[in-house]
């Protein structure tokens, strides 16, 4: 499975962005998918995760960011609206990918992008 982020860019506060991820590969053993985000200093976190239909949110873009995915055509988006400068960071996409095997029947692997860097202005 491969992920590849598109969409980010230098937006300022109050705008929208929408990133895009395209999969590739292998995709029928995704089970979720989601958005992470790395600020300057700060560890890798959740932002939107989605799976089975159901979404959650980090707490701090709830009402503001929206996970979508379109599993014909492999492609996941995250719909950020109200940006702020504190929603600046890298951010990756992210798939849970379980490749079972009689032995390890809940093998699985996790696949990332190579992260979009989305800058919010003040």
């Amino acid at each position: 499975v491969q992920l590849v982020e598109s969409g980010g860019g230098s937006v300022q506060a109050g705008r929208s962005l929408t990133l895009s991820c395209a999969v590739s590969g292998s995709t029928s053993g995704i089970n979720a998918m989601g958005w992470y985000r790395q600020a300057p200093g700060s560890q890798r976190g959740l932002v939107a995760g989605i799976s089975g239909g159901a979404s959650n949110y980090e707490d701090s873009v709830k009402g503001r960011f929206t996970i979508s995915r379109d599993h014909a055509k492999n492609l996941l988006w995250l719909h950020m609206s109200r940006l702020k400068p504190e929603d600046t960071a890298v951010y990756y996409c992210y798939a849970h990918v379980t490749i079972p095997t009689a032995e390890h029947p809940n093998n699985f692997f996790e696949a990332w992008g190579q992260g979009t860097l989305v800058t919010v202005t003040s």
